[in-house]
């Protein structure tokens, strides 16, 4: 029976998370096992004996404080061993004026911790008890458990405040991350708005007394302003990507994919391209981000395979391969292999904006969504010969 109760008192222990939890498991099961009339869970605090908690038939020392020298627990502590007193009055050890009011004719204390002790159980009876070694035993058994509870909480209690720290870094980014998008979002586009709106009014103004160079100087900075625009666009959606909240659920990547080109071919329905689109693809993770990333995927292809002819495109998921590895491959103009890496930090391009327009953000973006949910993206190439761009959507098994 003092078995089974001491079993149930380890597996209680070992899921406490707080040194609340372990007193309240410790001073019933303490009393429980030896059938005392008392137990007392006493904490070391500095050179003192704290009383933390107590389960016993009247009173004793709850909340008190003594020092480690004047008590039977210190006197467990320091030295670092059990005591056993069958008649308190009989020993020296006992400070006898502290245990007139109780009830307390026999004890037993053990240390918490016996090469380092951080406290003490002890047991009280109400008449003279000699405890046996195998109540003493049981007793030290539930100690050294409590010892290995206490250090658990204590880790547990750090881990908890790191991530508390951490949230409150995080917080803190974010809240600069909204300041940040707020001031590009403002403050930059107003004196861009002046700009545009005054070129545009000399342009106007103007007309057909500016000469050859200077009418091309103003194209140039009516351009830029767009581009400036456009830059500011993909910035703000970038910062808003890390923000956002994940949203994960399974859906039909291969729909989203065939809908984003259907969106490509409408802005430009000159052009003549083959898309290939492996049928039935499910993926999971969040639609509205991951069509963001088809987008910027697709769209590159699109764009980058304006001078092949016949112009092909194809999305597709690779065969026998887990986590699900989805696949972009286009022939277009393809990069140095050597490059690859470079594609994915933003304003990185491997081409002109004369050959190719683009702010270099695109495929930083697909690479924040790719990690948000947990997955990576790679891409490999020739010049002349195309691109394949890969990427997952959750971690490595």
């Amino acid at each position: 029976m003092a078995f089974r109760r001491l079993v149930a008192a380890v597996q209680a222990l070992s899921l406490a998370r707080s040194l609340a939890e372990i007193q309240e498991i410790v001073r019933h099961a303490a009393r429980e096992l030896t059938g005392a009339d008392g137990a007392s869970f006493v904490l070391r605090d500095g050179e003192q004996c704290f009383y933390a908690d107590e389960d016993a038939i009247a009173p004793l020392w709850k909340g008190r404080r003594f020092p480690l020298t004047a008590c039977i627990s210190g006197w467990t502590m320091l030295h670092r061993q059990a005591a056993m007193i069958p008649d308190i009055y009989a020993d020296p050890r006992i400070p006898h004026d502290a245990y007139r009011p109780t009830f307390v004719k026999s004890l037993v204390m053990v240390p918490v911790r016996a090469a380092d002790p951080i406290g003490a159980i002890g047991n009280y009876w109400a008449s003279p008890h000699a405890a046996g070694a195998d109540e003493i035993e049981l007793l030290q058994s539930l100690a050294n458990t409590t010892a290995v509870a206490i250090e658990n909480a204590q880790l547990y209690a750090q881990l908890e405040q790191r991530v508390r720290e951490r949230t409150l870094q995080l917080e803190a980014a974010n809240a600069e991350l909204e300041a940040f998008a707020y001031s590009v979002s403002h403050d930059l586009r107003a004196p861009l708005r002046a700009i545009d709106g005054f070129s545009q009014a000399l342009q106007e103004d103007a007309a057909g007394r500016l000469e050859g160079e200077c009418e091309a100087h103003l194209q140039a900075i009516r351009r830029g302003v767009k581009r400036m625009d456009a830059l500011i666009d993909d910035l703000l959606r970038l910062s808003r990507i890390s923000r956002a909240e994940m949203r994960r659920q399974v859906f039909p990547i291969g729909k989203l994919a065939a809908e984003v080109v259907a969106a490509l071919r409408q802005r430009q329905p000159e052009r003549q391209v083959d898309f290939q689109l492996e049928p039935g693809l499910e993926a999971e993770g969040d639609p509205e981000l991951v069509r963001i990333v088809l987008e910027n995927l697709l769209g590159n292809a699109w764009k980058f395979t304006a001078r092949a002819s016949p112009a092909r495109i194809f999305f597709g998921r690779q065969a026998g391969v887990e986590p699900a590895v989805y696949c972009v491959r286009d022939n277009g103009a393809g990069f140095e292999a050597q490059y690859a890496g470079r594609l994915f930090a933003p304003f990185q391009r491997l081409h002109s904006a004369a050959q190719f327009p683009g702010s270099g953000i695109g495929l930083a973006t697909v690479q924040r969504i790719v990690r948000k949910h947990g997955g990576r993206v790679w891409a490999e190439s020739q010049p002349e010969r195309g691109a394949s761009f890969y990427f997952t959507l959750s971690p490595p098994a």
